[in-house]
């Protein structure tokens, strides 16, 4: 290893040589040497920074890749790896300023501790000075001694004239100063400790200032998790740390001013090659929500318990004991039962069929309905395992709420090739935005909510020259219940009597998307209703809370003093009566405005925040979005430019709530097919397709 050195220190030591010529300070020339390789080493540094920016303008294609193969370590491996060779990208480059940050730290030292030979290019002499000194030339340090000896008079001209060594060099080293600012560049801080030892201090700061600058302007690092920025942090500062106490004085200041220095050099690289220029943030941005998405199915970060990963294997293993298999449902979570419910219900009460029921939740509510009606057959299985269950699936139906079959991870079943698999709907707005593009091509049949369903899959069929599917004029059964509730909560507040005093209820219930009401007018809002006239609710999105809790804190803390009877925060999401006890809604692209107004009949105030939408490709289909077309049927749309109308905005709505009602009641008999009968057209065309499969067979 030292014979590597040695021969690596051959031109950095002519480098050093040249830097201590140019200053004749030898604390000094460690600056300059650093400076200078910073400068020879900046066409890598260049190399390095375009290959970081390609890695970070493909990561939406990798986390798009690792969310279509979740779990499937192998093929996400195959499939990064052609991406890679494709977009020229090269891994392991990003070990070269660590390797080369090693390489240079050891030739420093190297040299620090070889003056003798680097400096003043006397190395046989140095080590006949040694020989007669009876040092040990295997000792690292051997040669700072030869340079003690020589300024401290033990070595004088006249013994250097004996040993063969030249005067002229005796005078140069005797001239040689081996301290700078009053510190022995040689002198190691845990040896001489003291004023020393803010040397390690020193070199842990300016690490903890590299990395922290890197985490937040560095192209890859910036993208990394926080548990790996701050990781790598700590690493750094606390190797900087040790290395400053075991190594020479003059080593931690090249260490100090490198650090330095390559904050400089990335600050001038990101000028010069902007990332912004080439990496597409909100595809980046998109890619990790879809990744978290697929995550949190799973159970995110949860560790799960013995016990679950033991209830997942026996219902894997009995799921695939089972023969026959004519229906199986898949729901993402528990919340997701009252989409199946109705359909299920019907299925069960028209037939002996038995329905076999995945989910992702081990405490899905339909563990405990199944235990009074045995011909449903639950099972858990978590998101890794069902995986390799959907590719090995057999029955006859797969009915799901889930979209992007066969994009992501969810792909269709490799050994039955004629499953029939259906795409249940969990909200009754337009496919063609609400929805990836793509997200329904992989289903053979399409449960429509209503018209606009059926008009947005036939277009995207004939733009992109889709075969057709089968396309059933369902409904959306949830919109019945909604109904129901608004109307006893209708029939609850006509028992009451007539409070002229009583203030009118305004919920504020936004999306939790980028610039939703929450972040970019909340304040606006209370300002403009903030009266006796009103009581407002502010109930943030469950998303929201969850992903921005410490904001969310803040907002709740900034209003602490007017929370009363005008206004007031709504934080728990297991109740949702101001759903339905609200006199009016505000929000932005929520899907909870629907919600409302079908389950009340009362109008909402619509904020037109950006545009909440998953496809951007979404205006190839000429249709025109019922988020967009219902805004105005349902109540008033805002621009941002136009929040100082909101207060006069609301007394039109309140104005006209009758109006509405059955502006709104008219919209929704159209909106929707067979309202109240939605579950009895469902499942009739379930059993309908399950006897002529068993006709042809």
């Amino acid at each position: 290893m030292d014979t590597i050195i040695y021969y690596i220190c051959i031109p950095l030591g002519y480098l050093m040589k040249w830097c201590f010529a140019l200053v004749e300070n030898y604390g000094l020339a460690i600056l300059l040497f650093t400076l200078a390789t910073k400068v020879i080493l900046m066409p890598v540094s260049v190399w390095i920074q375009k290959n970081s920016i390609v890695m970070v303008r493909i990561q939406p294609d990798i986390n798009f890749l690792k969310a279509k193969y979740y779990g499937d370590g192998d093929t996400i491996a195959e499939e990064q790896s052609k991406l890679f060779k494709r977009e020229k990208y090269h891994p392991m480059l990003t070990l070269i300023p660590l390797a080369l940050q090693i390489v240079l730290l050891m030739a420093v030292i190297y040299i620090i501790y070889h003056p003798m030979s680097y400096l003043f290019g006397a190395t046989e002499q140095a080590n006949v000075i040694a020989e007669y000194l009876n040092l040990n030339t295997a000792d690292s340090a051997f040669q700072l001694q030869v340079v003690e000896a020589i300024q401290n008079g033990t070595i004088t001209p006249a013994i250097a004239t004996e040993l063969g060594v030249s005067a002229s060099l005796i005078a140069d080293v005797q001239q040689f100063n081996l301290s700078f600012m009053g510190l022995g560049l040689s002198v190691v801080p845990s040896a001489a400790m003291g004023v020393y030892l803010l040397m390690p201090i020193l070199a842990a700061l300016s690490s903890f200032l590299l990395s922290w600058t890197q985490n937040m302007s560095n192209v890859i690092q910036h993208e990394q998790g926080k548990l790996n920025q701050y990781g790598l942090m700590a690493v750094s500062v606390g190797i900087s740390l040790y290395l400053g106490f075991f190594v020479p004085t003059g080593t931690v200041i090249y260490w100090i001013a490198s650090n330095i220095f390559a904050i400089a050099i990335m600050y001038l690289l990101n000028w010069w090659i902007n990332p912004k220029k080439y990496v597409d943030y909100e595809k980046l941005e998109e890619s990790r929500r879809a990744l978290e998405e697929i995550a949190s199915l799973d159970g995110g970060k949860k560790e799960r318990s013995k016990e679950e990963i033991a209830r997942e294997k026996a219902d894997y293993k009995r799921f695939f004991h089972i023969v026959n298999k004519h229906v199986v449902v898949y729901s993402e979570k528990s919340g997701f039962y009252k989409y199946f419910e109705g359909v299920m219900e019907e299925l069960l009460s028209r037939s002996n069929l038995t329905i076999h029921y995945i989910t992702n939740d081990p405490n899905d509510v339909i563990f405990e309905i199944a235990k009074e009606n045995p011909r449903i057959k639950p099972y858990y299985i978590g998101l890794k395992k069902l995986i390799p269950l959907m590719l090995k699936l057999e029955c006859d139906m797969m009915i799901m709420t889930t979209p992007d079959l066969d994009k992501f991870y969810l792909k269709r079943s490799l050994m039955k090739k004629d499953i029939e698999y259906v795409y249940l709907p969990h909200d009754p707005m337009s496919v063609h935005m609400g929805l990836r593009e793509g997200a329904l091509d992989a289903f053979d049949t399409v449960f429509c909510t209503g018209p606009h369903v059926k008009r947005e899959v036939r277009a995207t069929e004939r733009v992109y020259e889709l075969p057709e599917k089968t396309l059933v004029e369902f409904g959306f059964p949830y919109a019945d219940s909604l109904v129901a509730a608004g109307e006893k909560e209708n029939e609850e507040r006509a028992k009451r009597p007539v409070d002229p005093t009583r203030k009118k209820e305004i919920l504020i219930a936004p999306s939790w998307n980028e610039d939703n009401l929450m972040d970019s007018c909340l304040d606006k809002l209370i300002e403009e209703l903030y009266s006796d006239k009103h009581h407002i609710t502010v109930r943030p999105h469950p998303e929201y809370a969850k992903r921005f809790g410490a904001k969310l804190n803040a907002i709740v803390e900034k209003y602490a003093d007017k929370v009363g009877d005008k206004l007031s925060f709504e934080l728990d999401f297991s109740v949702s009566r101001s759903t339905y006890a609200s006199d009016l809604l505000i929000t932005d692209w929520s899907g909870i405005s629907y919600e409302f107004c079908i389950a009340t009949k009362r109008p909402a105030l619509f904020i037109n925040t950006k545009l909440k939408c998953l496809n951007p490709n979404w205006e190839k289909i000429d249709c025109v979005p019922v988020e967009i077309s219902l805004r105005d049927k349902m109540g008033i749309s805002l621009n941002m430019d136009e929040l100082d109308k909101v207060a006069e905005t609301v007394d039109t709505l309140f104005a006209k709530e009758e109006e509405y009602k059955a502006q709104i009641t008219e919209t929704m008999a159209d909106f929707f097919y067979n309202p109240g009968n939605s579950t009895v057209v469902g499942a009739k065309y379930l059993l309908s397709s399950l006897a002529s499969r068993k006709k042809k067979s």
